[in-house]
């Protein structure tokens, strides 16, 4: 008697045995040594656990969860891809981040300074020169106003720079758009080879992007090289429709090489397009509502400027960066943090990079392209 009073009262207080539950359990395999099961062949045999619905299928957090296989009928994710694929639960980086492969925060900022002292094709002083004059408040970008009597670009030594294979491949790929969205974007076989050729002559070519290769490659993000080079293109390069049905655009266009959206200026945070454009008479440069902490290159600069008609209030660039560096860090943002502010560290100094996913569309089995990305400014 005394036996059952205690088991109906464990009963009446709600106390279950703990191998009953799927508390820390969701995805994992048959485990014969539970008395059910938390993974989704369980709804197909009948033993799930009374909770395998509350806990694996519903839960929108991931306590508990870290490192779970992938289930399509889970709301939110916690495993080592969930951030590639911009769907891990709002507590991931909290709960998860050295579960399976993540990526900290401070394993981002030690890449980001490698890649930044592996830099050897970025721009020094006796090469670039920069004059960014007047300097407005936030408040006062919106005037469209111009404060500056001389372009932002007082010298550059272009045979020094464009010589170099990756600004070479850079050049060739940012002439090949139509800057204004609403009209689809049709590339030559000669153009998707340069587009090819870009991301291979930088990720491959440099100790810039092998470094981000072997990197992502450790923390199991890509099994191979070419996996890596293929999603790459993918990410940057897949057409997308941001007006009128049409594809009309891409990560690549909208960051590098910017677009005409609206009636004004969308994208473009690319200095050496930014230079090129002031050199042929297209672009006036304005002012500028935001200057880093560099002394020396690479800078970042948050500015006012007017492209041909069409005038951005704040574009923000890397100033005098390789383009190796320029797409290796974006990268690598866009991959550990989409649709998220990412910190990195460059020289000693804090830059934030603001990624931005493209929801519309997806490439591969759901992933998605890259929307924007920017250094984010005060």
């Amino acid at each position: 008697m005394k036996v059952l009073a205690v088991l109906v009262l464990c009963v009446t207080l709600g106390f279950s045995n703990t191998l009953d539950s799927c508390q820390g359990r969701c995805g994992y395999g048959t485990d014969s040594n539970y008395s059910c099961q938390c993974n989704p062949a369980c709804e197909r045999y009948n033993d799930c656990c009374s909770d395998y619905a509350a806990i694996c299928k519903a839960s929108t957090s991931c306590k508990g969860r870290c490192g779970e296989s992938y289930n399509s009928q889970n709301e939110c994710h916690c495993n080592s891809l969930c951030p590639q694929y911009n769907n891990c639960c709002s507590d991931y980086n909290e709960l998860c981040y050295n579960v399976g492969g993540a990526v900290t925060d401070a394993e981002i900022k030690s890449i980001s300074e490698r890649l930044y002292s592996l830099d050897s094709n970025k721009a020094s002083a006796s090469v670039l020169v920069i004059d960014p004059q007047a300097l407005v408040a936030s408040s006062q970008t919106s005037s469209e106003t111009d404060r500056s009597s001389k372009p932002l670009f007082s010298f550059l030594n272009e045979n020094a720079l464009f010589s170099k294979p990756t600004y070479a491949a850079l050049l060739s790929v940012l002439d090949n758009y139509n800057r204004m969205t609403g009209q689809a974007e049709n590339f030559s076989s000669q153009q998707l080879a340069e587009q090819d050729k870009f991301v291979r002559e930088t990720m491959s070519n440099t100790q810039v992007g092998r470094e981000l290769f072997a990197f992502l490659y450790n923390k199991g993000i890509y099994k191979s090289e070419e996996d890596f080079i293929q999603d790459l293109k993918m990410m940057w390069f897949g057409l997308y429709s941001r007006n009128n049905n049409q594809l009309d655009s891409s990560g690549f266009e909208h960051i590098f090489a910017g677009e005409i959206k609206g009636g004004k200026v969308s994208g473009f945070h690319n200095w050496i397009r930014f230079y090129l454009l002031e050199k042929s008479g297209k672009l006036n440069y304005y002012s500028h509502s935001f200057n880093g902490p560099w002394t020396t290159f690479p800078d970042v600069l948050g500015m006012q400027f007017m492209w041909d008609g069409y005038y951005k209030q704040v574009g923000s660039a890397v100033i005098g960066c390789s383009p190796e560096f320029d797409f290796a860090i974006y990268s690598l943002c866009y991959i550990t943090r989409p649709g998220k502010q990412c910190h990195l560290s460059v020289g000693g100094s804090t830059l934030i990079i603001q990624t931005y996913t493209w929801d519309n569309s997806f490439y591969g089995d759901g992933k998605k392209f890259i929307g924007s990305a920017y250094p984010a400014t005060p």
